[in-house]
C-alpha cells in the first residue's frame, strides 16, 4: 500500500521486510498481446504516463507483474521525509554506489531514499551450503554482490535447493554493510522459470531510476523518436513513405502522440503527405 497523510508517503511493499517477501513474486512473464491494460492502481500507471518506457511496460508486462512493488511513483518521491520502508528495483552497482546515511554506516540511500528493502535479478555463482544459512554471489552484469540466506524453516532450505550455480534468481533482502563491503541478507530468493522476468525488472530499474532522479521523457524526445523513424534508410527507400500506423506499431506509443509529433513536423517542414493523409516521408528523400 502506498502510505498517506503527513510526514511524506512510502511504499511498503504490501508490508515490507522478510514476512512479505514471497508475495512480492507475483507474476511475471509478457502477455501475448499488445492491448494488456495495465490497473489504475498499478506503479505503471502513475509513471511517465506519456512516455516510451511507460508504454512499452504497459504494452509488454502483465498486470499482476506490473504491480506496485516495483515503483515508487513521482508524487511520492518529493519533499523530505522519505521513508526507509521502501523496496526498490535495483542493479548490483546501484547498490555499490549507494550513498552511506548513518554513522554506524548500516544504512544506505539511493538518489535520496533510504533502502530498506531491495530486489536484484542475476545469476547465482559460488552457492555454498552450511548448516544454518546459504552464500552466493549473484551477477547481474553490472557487478558481483554477496548473498546470504538464513534457513530457519524446511521451507527455506527448499527455496535455496531450487537455485543452483548459473541459476538466474531473484533476489529480495536487505542491503548491508560490514568492514567496508557490502552484501545482502536476503528474505527470499527464488530461481527464474521465466526469462522475461529479467528484461522486466531491468526495465523497471531504469523506470524507477528516471522517477527517484526526476528524469522526465518530454515532447522534444519523443518528437526526435518520430522522425528517427522517417530518416531509417529502409523507410526512406519506400517510394511512398510510411503510413502513420506503421510508425505507432514501430514505436508503441499511443496514437494521439505518434498523431501530434508527425503532424508537428508537418508543420515544419521535415516530412510531407505522399499519396493520402496517412503516408508520410521524410524531405530528405526529395
Amino acid at each position: 500500500m502506498y502510505g498517506g497523510g503527513g510526514g511524506g508517503g512510502h511504499y511498503d511493499g504490501g508490508s515490507g521486510g522478510a514476512g512479505n517477501a514471497n508475495a512480492l513474486f507475483g507474476g511475471g512473464g509478457f502477455m501475448p498481446s499488445q492491448s494488456t491494460v495495465v490497473p489504475e492502481n498499478s506503479g505503471l500507471s502513475k509513471v511517465l504516463p506519456n512516455s516510451p518506457l511507460f508504454c512499452f511496460l504497459s504494452s509488454i508486462c502483465s498486470p499482476s507483474y506490473a504491480d506496485p512493488s516495483w515503483a515508487l511513483p513521482i508524487d511520492r518521491c518529493g519533499g523530505q521525509g522519505r521513508s526507509a520502508q521502501t523496496l526498490l528495483p535495483l542493479t548490483v552497482k546501484q547498490t555499490m554506489d549507494a550513498a552511506q546515511t548513518s554513522g554506524d554506516r548500516s544504512n544506505f540511500a539511493i538518489n535520496g531514499v533510504e533502502v530498506s528493502t531491495i530486489r536484484l535479478v542475476g545469476r547465482m555463482l559460488g552457492k555454498v551450503e552450511r548448516v544454518t544459512d546459504v552464500v552466493f554471489t549473484l551477477d547481474d552484469g553490472t557487478g558481483k554482490i554477496d548473498v546470504n540466506r538464513w534457513e530457519n524453516e524446511a521451507s527455506d532450505a527448499k527455496e535455496m535447493a531450487d537455485a543452483n550455480n548459473e541459476n538466474y534468481v531473484i533476489v529480495i533482502g536487505g542491503l548491508k554493510g560490514f568492514q567496508g563491503k557490502r552484501h545482502v541478507v536476503a528474505y527470499a530468493v527464488r530461481r527464474v522459470t521465466n526469462f522475461n522476468e529479467i528484461t522486466c525488472h531491468f526495465l523497471h530499474c531504469i523506470q524507477v531510476h528516471m522517477e527517484l532522479t526526476g528524469l522526465k521523457v518530454d515532447g522534444n524526445y519523443i518528437s526526435n523518436l518520430v522522425l528517427s523513424v522517417f530518416h531509417d534508410p529502409s523507410v526512406m527507400d519506400q517510394e511512398h513513405g510510411l503510413h502513420i500506423k506503421d510508425v505507432i506499431d514501430r514505436l508503441k506509443l499511443p496514437d494521439d502522440v505518434v498523431s501530434a509529433a508527425i503532424q508537428g513536423h508537418v508543420d515544419v517542414g521535415n516530412i510531407y503527405n505522399t499519396i493520402d493523409d496517412f503516408h508520410y516521408k521524410s524531405v530528405r528523400n526529395g
